[in-house]
């Protein structure tokens, strides 16, 4: 009986998940068409064909590369989620990981794909909340934000907020978390512009951390 409840229960999810990023998909492309249909200005076939051969076969490969990273991690009610509410890497995906690990759940679990879908779709709600309230309030809250004291501050939230997720998973297991730590700090050290190509690194961290991991593993170290 449970197994056909959570058959129905992940059928629902990637029905509803279809749905949801088909529409999604669609009013994103509705934006630019509205716009073209107002101002009646068109851009033409080639100039597009042109922009988009710069730019469109990277981010469909960071975004295969993306699905394949995070789907397990987060489960499927949490990849849709995420997918269409996008911001993965700086929120999504650390709230999914905190709320896991405070729940004492493993992702790819059932338990863990609830936790990460009501994670997820917290974060979602709540950034929306704020960003409906930042553009309200923004021109009263603009001298504040743009205050000399609160600038550090603005400057290192990622840092801060990785590095505080980071402590918590390379004590656990420091022999297995060295390596790509020390890769990855040689390689922003060396190539301080692959900071603008994180998406695509995070694949790469994860495939150093697998190799170090299985090495160690082999030798009995860990």
């Amino acid at each position: 009986m449970m197994n056909q409840t959570v058959k129905s229960y992940e059928a629902h999810v990637h029905t509803y998940g279809r749905i949801w990023m088909v529409s999604a998909l669609i009013m994103m492309l509705l934006v630019p068409v509205s716009m073209c249909v107002y101002f009646n200005a068109w851009p033409g076939v080639m100039p597009v064909l042109k922009g988009l051969l710069g730019v469109a076969p990277i981010y469909w490969t960071v975004c295969t590369i993306e699905v394949f990273t995070y789907a397990p991690m987060l489960g499927s009610g949490g990849t849709y989620l995420a997918f269409v509410t996008g911001n993965i890497t700086n929120l999504k995906a650390p709230a999914a990981i905190n709320a896991m690990q405070a729940a004492d759940v493993k992702p790819g679990s059932e338990k863990g794909e609830a936790i990460s879908t009501i994670a997820i779709a917290t974060t979602s709600i709540v950034t929306t909340v704020i960003l409906a309230l930042g553009v309200l309030l923004f021109a009263q809250l603009a001298p504040v934000l743009n205050s000399p004291v609160l600038q550090p501050a603005f400057k290192n939230i990622l840092p801060a907020l990785f590095g505080a997720l980071g402590v918590v998973y390379i004590s656990k297991n420091w022999k297995v978390a060295l390596t790509p730590l020390l890769v990855m700090i040689v390689l922003f050290i060396a190539v301080p512009s692959l900071a603008n190509s994180v998406s695509v690194l995070v694949p790469v961290g994860a495939l150093i951390s697998i190799g170090a991991a299985r090495i160690l593993y082999k030798k009995g170290m860990v």
